[in-house]
């Protein structure tokens, strides 16, 4: 139990995006994406496909992730265009513990809206809100040798990846520069 106040679920903009958490009138589409893209997902995200196997599943997920929010547990915002038209993905950050000093990031977009520049937009937006709203310290997220586009995310952010590094997974860090 946290002596910490909850934590409000916020909505992030960028130029071309709106990262919100998720409501309950997104399971559909929560679900359309993971039961469409499940083979491709899955190898990066196992527990993710693994729990959203029906829409049901689904609307049980999005109803954990906004008690995870309340929670300081798992920050989880779904990805859409700006005008909150076309839904792209998912981006997270799991908190190291409630107090928020570090913490895990993930995403995963569409198929079809990777190429655009997306990931690095939302990455760019939730780092941003970790550092200059939670005031994280450090930050990190893994990603498979072979995603050479997330690695360019990554690093393009400024994540740097670790010399630890398993050969399995490469893991990627970013620390908070003070001004």
């Amino acid at each position: 139990m946290s002596l910490l106040p909850t934590l409000t679920p916020a909505s992030l903009r960028t130029e071309r995006l709106l990262l919100r958490p998720y409501q309950p009138t997104d399971a559909a589409v929560f679900y359309a994406l993971l039961n469409a893209e499940r083979r491709r997902l899955e190898p990066a995200f196992p527990r993710r496909v693994a729990s959203v196997r029906t829409l049901a599943d689904a609307e049980r997920t999005l109803r954990t992730f906004a008690e995870n929010w309340r929670h300081r547990r798992l920050l989880v915002w779904g990805i859409w265009n700006s005008t909150a038209t076309c839904y792209l993905g998912d981006i997270s950050l799991q908190p190291d513990s409630p107090r928020i000093r570090a913490g895990e990031i993930g995403y995963y977009l569409a198929a079809a809206a990777e190429g655009f520049g997306y990931a690095r937009e939302a990455l760019r937006a939730v780092v941003e809100y970790a550092f200059e709203h939670l005031d994280a310290r450090a930050l990190t997220l893994r990603c498979r040798p072979s995603n050479v586009r997330s690695q360019a995310t990554a690093e393009a952010i400024g994540f740097r990846r670790a010399a630890d590094t398993d050969a399995g997974v490469w893991h990627y860090a970013l620390a908070r520069t003070r001004t």
